[in-house]
């Protein structure tokens, strides 16, 4: 299940995960990012030992979408050993996000 976070380090978070962390960068007022709820709910089936998903909102956490440059919600972005390697921006299909994260990760 993707996960609604609360942190004190979001760095230490993403760089200290066993698996490549795929943040939701949204926000409550966001009709484009609430479709992407159950989207991301699929992936997590399909990819739940593969992958972590996490939820960050953007109203609670704006230097976080200052620092990576978060202009459009809903913003997806991958992270590996905490280093951003992909972003993806919009709502996507999840058998296309599926197929899209297989390859990276």
């Amino acid at each position: 299940m993707a996960t609604k976070q609360q942190f004190n380090n979001f760095a230490e978070m993403i760089s200290g995960a066993d698996v490549p962390v795929l943040v939701d960068f949204y926000a409550a007022w966001c009709g484009p990012c609430q479709m992407m709820a159950p989207i991301l709910e699929q992936v997590n089936e399909h990819l739940k030992s593969k992958i972590r998903i996490v939820k960050i909102d953007t109203d609670k956490y704006p230097q976080l979408a200052s620092q990576y440059q978060i202009h459009a919600l809903p913003t997806l972005v991958l992270f590996k050993q905490g280093q951003p390697v992909d972003r993806i921006e919009g709502v996507v299909p999840a058998p296309n996000l599926i197929e899209h994260l297989q390859a990276l990760i």
